[in-house]
């Protein structure tokens, strides 16, 4: 099991690599193909989109056919194929169909894992082995940020991404042939997601699941690419280190909130105020959205240092779900937590489209304002939540 778990790591290191690459191409995107922000954010948003709705028919297939097969056939199609495909787009037509595809070959690589720590290690340590499979995945925040950028300028985009796609082919074809599917429980008991939508107090979790991971994950995936040029004319070698930085702060994120519910001992105020934390720096990124490049930079690592709290969030949800609806449940708060994403860059996307035409920081304060909100509104509902360590 334990070769399948590092095989799931690296294919969750490709994971976190296709949400964030997008940044620190967005200049060579523009130039070779006319790509604008507003076509980025939408194709980052497909990606979003198609990794969410994958979630339900990936709840069902972990629960029915096990995460091996699941995690591997999905990956080989879409993320090899996906990465084929972005590699020899010539329109922004093509760029959305590739990141489609690959939202759907990444969707089951993290829940295929999750449903394996549910089903084999004690439910106190799901929190921290959730957290330190984010935190391995998060490297390829790193990849997506300065060397991605070198790989597009000493090779170019495309070659890096047909290599890329060679690369997912085979890591999903080590996790067919290394992961072990856990035992199924031995239980009667049947049930579909509808019967986790009829359990209350998932509802005061989902609204904060819903909007929780956008900041960081927006912003990492997207907008500090043209932020950074836009606002401080920034160079592409700056925008990878900002990118580099500011993935870096993720990592230490999820290494902090790793064990913090044990310490804690508390997994509703963990993220309360983490949550809190980072709508207090959205909001300053709002109200002063020309600090000084290298101050904005540091505020954006700070969210993405208090944005990291996915793990926990996850655990929170998981921790009412029955265990036969192990796979399902697990998917459906990662349906909200991604989905989420998803339909806010869209937002963002036309956000930026219609605040342009006066101050050139405009475009950005509009979205850091509107991701601040939601995350004020996400926490007035799970203010009322139920804690649960068990």
């Amino acid at each position: 099991m334990r070769s399948g778990l590092f095989l799931l790591a690296l294919a969750y290191v490709l994971s976190q690599f296709f949400r964030a690459f997008l940044a620190v191409l967005a200049g060579p995107l523009e130039s070779d193909l006319g790509l604008t922000p507003e076509d980025l954010a939408f194709a980052s948003g497909l990606w979003f989109l198609s990794f969410a709705a994958m979630q339900l028919p990936v709840g069902w297939a972990l629960d029915t056919i096990g995460p091996r097969r699941t995690a591997a056939a999905l990956l080989l199609v879409g993320g090899g194929g996906g990465a084929a495909l972005f590699a020899i787009a010539t329109n922004a037509v093509h760029i959305d169909m590739a990141m489609v595809l690959i939202g759907i070959g990444c969707s089951p690589v993290l829940m295929a894992s999750y449903y394996i720590f549910a089903r084999e290690f004690p439910p106190l340590q799901f929190a921290t082995l959730a957290a330190l499979m984010v935190g391995v995945g998060t490297v390829g925040n790193l990849i997506a940020s300065y060397p991605m950028a070198m790989s597009a300028e000493l090779i170019g985009w495309r070659a890096s991404m047909g290599g890329l796609a060679a690369l997912s082919a085979v890591v999903a074809i080590g996790v067919a042939l290394t992961v072990r599917d856990p035992a199924k429980p031995e239980s009667d008991l049947r049930g579909s997601v509808f019967d986790l939508l009829k359990m209350p107090v998932l509802w005061l979790i989902l609204p904060l699941t819903f909007v929780h991971y956008a900041p960081a994950g927006a912003i990492r995936g997207l907008w500090i690419g043209p932020y950074l040029r836009d606002v401080f004319d920034a160079s592409q070698s700056q925008i990878g280190m900002a990118t580099l930085l500011m993935g870096l702060a993720m990592i230490a994120g999820v290494v902090m909130y790793g064990p913090l519910d044990r310490l804690v001992g508390s997994r509703k105020w963990v993220n309360f105020t983490g949550n809190a934390l980072t709508a207090a720096v959205v909001l300053t990124l709002w109200a002063m959205p020309q600090p000084g490049m290298w101050t904005a930079v540091a505020l954006m690592c700070a969210v993405g240092l208090f944005g990291a709290s996915f793990p926990v969030m996850i655990a929170h949800g998981r921790s009412f779900v029955p265990p036969h609806l192990t796979g399902r449940g697990v998917t459906l708060l990662n349906l909200f937590g991604i989905g989420g994403v998803g339909l806010m860059q869209f937002v963002s996307g036309r956000l930026h489209a219609g605040a342009q035409g006066g101050d050139v920081a405009a475009p950005y304060a509009a979205i850091f304002g509107f991701f601040g909100l939601a995350l004020v509104a996400g926490l007035a509902v799970y203010l009322f939540s139920r804690d649960n360590i068990a």
